[in-house]
């Protein structure tokens, strides 16, 4: 299900505790053109508007919910501060390094995002399983005494983000995220049957991965367009 309006607004009016999972891609406040031009994008008041959609995440999650939220690096510290101060518990600042990124005069080229992975409480879901990958006593060592079950990866995850040219590129939105992240994010922190909340839906993939992956997906997107877009592409 997708639906159209304001994150903050729709999930006041959503049933407290009744999402297992939220997946979260705010608006970066960069100047990205969502539609009605690239100064919408920009917020003097963003700190406090992460603060109030972040709390709203609070009040929909179950106690034993987790919260992902994938940031870019300008304004990743308000992001983190939402969290903690609306009660969560953060686990990992993940890095994202998109293998390729974007170009930029006079700086470092922006090749990685921070992705936060916090929890409301002590008891949560994660499937530690479906992010095991061969440890070095294994592949490099060929040691023994190695847990065959490989190690659970890092906190440094290099995949590639998603270009014009790409076959899952979506038309019509200016930014999507790869399948591949969304995809590895619902299978540690949530269970065939559990249900996933986007609050800003975009082109739509958390609710096309998380259909895919037999979990109950809604997602909330704030453009007529981009709502008709992801309708389209999750035919919901």
């Amino acid at each position: 299900m997708i639906i159209h309006g304001d994150c903050i607004k729709t999930m006041a009016l959503m049933a407290p505790g009744s999402v297992d999972l939220v997946i979260a891609d705010p608006p970066y406040n960069i100047g990205v053109d969502y539609g009605d031009g690239s100064k919408a994008d920009r917020r003097l008041d963003y700190p406090a508007w992460c603060r109030s959609w972040v709390s709203q995440c609070w009040e929909v999650l179950r106690p034993t919910g987790s919260l992902w939220v994938i940031s870019g690096q300008e304004h990743g510290a308000d992001i983190d501060l939402a969290i903690r101060g609306a009660g969560f518990t953060i686990r990992n600042r993940i890095t994202w390094h998109e293998t390729f990124g974007v170009y930029c005069h006079g700086k470092f080229g922006r090749t990685s995002r921070p992705i936060f992975y916090a929890v409301k409480g002590p008891r949560f879901t994660f499937n530690a399983d479906k992010v095991r990958v061969p440890s070095a006593r294994q592949s490099k060592y060929r040691d023994k005494r190695a847990n065959p079950a490989g190690k659970i990866m890092g906190d440094v995850w290099e995949i590639p983000r998603v270009c014009g040219t790409f076959k899952q590129r979506v038309k019509g939105v200016p930014t999507q995220l790869p399948e591949t992240l969304v995809e590895r994010i619902i299978l540690v922190s949530s269970n065939p049957g559990s249900k996933v909340l986007d609050p800003f839906a975009g082109s739509g993939t958390t609710v096309a991965v998380a259909n895919r992956l037999m979990r109950w997906p809604t997602g909330i997107e704030k453009s007529e367009v981009f709502c008709g877009i992801a309708r389209d592409r999750c035919s919901v």
